[in-house]
């Protein structure tokens, strides 16, 4: 069995500094809800083993103040730029190319790609997955390699308003 869980980043400052994209940076209120959507992942025991980070700064810190109140491995947070700005393909390359050492993987990115593989993956359709959202999908499967188009069944979706 693999679980793989799709977490969009953080709410985001509108602007970076140097005005591109890639460097924004995490609002307080996007440091906060990201804290606690991982609280909510550790009362539902849906704990990665491994986090693969868009390269963003809003990406990083988002997978690294879930990593960090989850108690994970320093080394079990990895960036991956194909996360950038990717497609439904490219995401699903990198899930196809993930290890089986890992069964519980998350994927910390962007969207209009990320809510569109939770449509992609499983039998389940989702109008958006807010800033800090998540969703668990459970493959019945050995490898990720075999992972394909609604292969999966979503278990869980959460999103910080949904928690308020």
């Amino acid at each position: 069995m693999k679980t793989l869980i799709l977490m969009r980043h953080a709410k985001a400052l509108k602007e970076s500094d140097d005005l591109s994209d890639h460097n924004r940076l995490l609002s307080d209120k996007g440091k906060e809800d990201a804290k606690v959507m991982s609280e909510s992942l550790k009362k539902e025991k849906f704990i990665p083993e491994l986090i693969v980070s868009s390269t963003s700064k809003r990406t990083q810190k988002t997978a690294k103040i879930v990593s960090e109140n989850l108690n994970l491995k320093p080394n079990s947070l990895l960036l991956e730029s194909d996360l950038y700005e990717a497609t439904t393909s490219d995401i699903l390359h990198v899930i196809r190319s993930l290890s089986d050492n890992s069964n519980t993987v998350m994927l910390v990115g962007h969207n209009p790609s990320f809510t569109g593989m939770i449509g992609l993956l499983s039998q389940t359709f989702i109008e958006n997955l807010p800033t800090s959202g998540i969703a668990v999908v459970q493959f019945n499967l050995p490898t990720w390699k075999l992972i394909q188009n609604k292969s999966g069944n979503l278990v869980w979706f959460m999103h910080p308003k949904l928690l308020s």
